[in-house]
């Protein structure tokens, strides 16, 4: 599947939004409308790029599929596992508010990104750690570093996020 970048995506691209992770950044900048999915995953797997990247982005309106290209979203995740990239069962179901783990992740990261960059120079390596969380669980072993340099106040949308 093929996808190309939308006006919005890269408005928020070229303001550095904290909705889009420095891995997915990197992704961003490889879609041209003739590179598939699999194309770009290949070239960024050395970051850690996986299909829930590409789905995020498509979920924020950041990219959109390409008209005629080869297989439905749908059926094209389904039959392109990534390399290192084995989704538990676990990761798709929803928590009890409904949420699921991508959801929570998604809201976690840009919650975490915003407390750990407000921290000026006192943030920096935490807000390095943030980037670099993969998952949700990654995330909210941060937590406890997070809340000790910024508040427990402070971090409590963060909490809300990863845990509701």
């Amino acid at each position: 599947m093929k996808y190309t970048k939308t006006e919005a995506g890269q408005l928020a691209f070229k303001q550095r939004s904290s909705d889009i992770t420095a891995r997915q950044r990197s992704m961003f900048i490889l879609f041209d409308g003739n590179k598939t999915g699999e194309q770009v995953l290949a070239a960024t797997a050395g970051l850690g790029a996986t299909q829930a990247d590409i789905d995020a982005l498509l979920a924020l309106g950041f990219l959109a599929v390409v008209p005629g290209s080869d297989k439905p979203a749908k059926a094209a995740a389904a039959s392109a596992p990534v390399a290192g990239a084995a989704i538990a069962p676990a990761a798709l179901e929803p928590s009890p508010s409904g949420r699921s783990e991508q959801e929570r992740y998604l809201d976690g990261m840009k919650a975490a990104t915003q407390i750990t960059s407000s921290l000026g120079l006192r943030g920096f390596r935490l807000n390095l750690a943030v980037e670099a969380a993969a998952d949700l669980k990654e995330l909210i072993e941060l937590l406890p570093k997070i809340e000790a340099a910024a508040s427990s106040e402070v971090c409590k949308p963060l909490r809300n996020a990863l845990h509701g």
